[in-house]
């Protein structure tokens, strides 16, 4: 009798144990048991579009140089780099290489970043009345600068635009139709400036500061675009403050 009882006691702890171990895991109506915490996401935090770099395809200019079709090298002063040209300025091309010379801001290794930006300033300087003609085929190289997003590219192509439109007569004004191609970059990245606070900003010595740069453009784009530049600047940058119009 003894181990009946036993053996009736043991299966009742049994059960106690079973529904026990039910209560609250989907056992019973209720349960008194701690939820389990939600796991937190991570969210990582994303570039707003305008910050985003675009893919830089190969270049144009990249292309000549491998090719050995560009009428320029690398020459060396002492311990300073040079462009040495090997055909005068009156007889080259200005359709045929300034635009390629423009596309070839985009390149990041050297020499072609040097070639490049060296030789497309020494074009500007020295192209006179060849460069107006010229002026719709640099559109394509200048957007594609533009569009990379890279602060370095863009810089650089910011400080060419300076350039071109006071390279020669009339070239500012014949800027004006493209601006609805140019300008939407310059408003994306009009507001990159960094707050830095008490610190020194060095990017300003090397005329890399994107915000500034986009000001100084935009400042020239006016005054040399003539009566038709301001309002077309104003209809693609709302917040665009005139320079000559006081």
């Amino acid at each position: 009798m003894t181990t009946l009882q036993s053996r009736m006691n043991m299966k009742e702890k049994e059960e106690k144990s079973k529904y026990k171990k039910m209560v609250g895991k989907g056992g019973a109506s209720s349960s008194l048991a701690k939820g389990k915490k939600p796991p937190v996401k991570k969210v990582k935090k994303s570039k707003a579009p305008a910050q985003k770099k675009v893919l830089n395809k190969p270049t144009e200019f990249l292309r000549f140089y491998n090719r050995g079709d560009l009428p320029l090298q690398v020459a060396f002063d002492g311990a300073h780099r040079k462009v040495q040209w090997k055909v005068s300025f009156d007889k080259l091309d200005y359709h045929h290489y300034l635009p390629i010379f423009f596309d070839g801001i985009r390149e990041k290794n050297e020499p072609c970043k040097f070639l490049a930006r060296q030789g497309t300033y020494d074009l500007l300087a020295k192209g006179g009345d060849k460069i107006l003609s010229v002026v719709p085929q640099l559109i394509i190289p200048i957007k594609n600068a533009l569009n990379t997003r890279d602060p370095a590219i863009v810089c650089e192509m910011l400080k060419v635009l300076q350039r071109l439109v006071q390279s020669a007569e009339h070239v500012g004004k014949a800027l004006v139709p493209y601006y609805r191609q140019i300008l939407p970059v310059f408003n994306l990245l009009k507001g990159h400036n960094a707050n830095l606070g008490d610190k020194i900003d060095y990017a300003q010595r090397k005329r890399e500061n994107l915000g500034e740069l986009i000001d100084e453009t935009l400042e020239l784009f006016e005054k040399y675009g003539g009566p038709a530049a301001y309002i077309n600047i104003k209809y693609m940058i709302p917040t665009y403050e005139s320079c000559v119009i006081r």
